[in-house]
């Protein structure tokens, strides 16, 4: 049997732009892409602490070390600049490899940066 599991996290992130008119997507900094085990293109759950709101959309690789985590398209009216997010991946695996599965979960500080 395959299950769906949590695969990686990105706690408390940032947003630092919101971009209504571009194609649909999440823009991350590279470096925190990396450390979270996240690829171009993965779909992401977000979950806005401020608002409550709790949406799924897709990554595009944004410039590594910039901090950037921008929402585009109407993923952007789900947030405003300053909000905090957590930015969420699953992956989807046997059952009995779950059991021994271990998630990534990284923790950028107030600039989206890695300590």
């Amino acid at each position: 049997m395959q299950i769906e599991v949590f695969k990686s996290k990105i706690h408390r992130a940032k947003v630092t732009q919101a971009e209504l008119h571009y194609v649909g997507s999440i823009t991350l900094d590279e470096a925190l892409m990396e450390a979270a085990d996240l690829i171009e293109n993965e779909k992401v759950q977000i979950v806005n602490v401020n608002n409550g709101e709790r949406f799924e959309t897709y990554v595009i690789k944004g410039e590594r070390n910039s901090g950037t985590v921008c929402l585009n398209g109407p993923a952007a009216r789900k947030v405003q600049v300053g909000d905090i997010i957590i930015i969420i991946s699953y992956g989807i695996m046997d059952k009995e490899e779950a059991k021994n599965h271990r998630p990534t979960v990284i923790f950028p500080d107030q600039n989206n940066s890695l300590n």
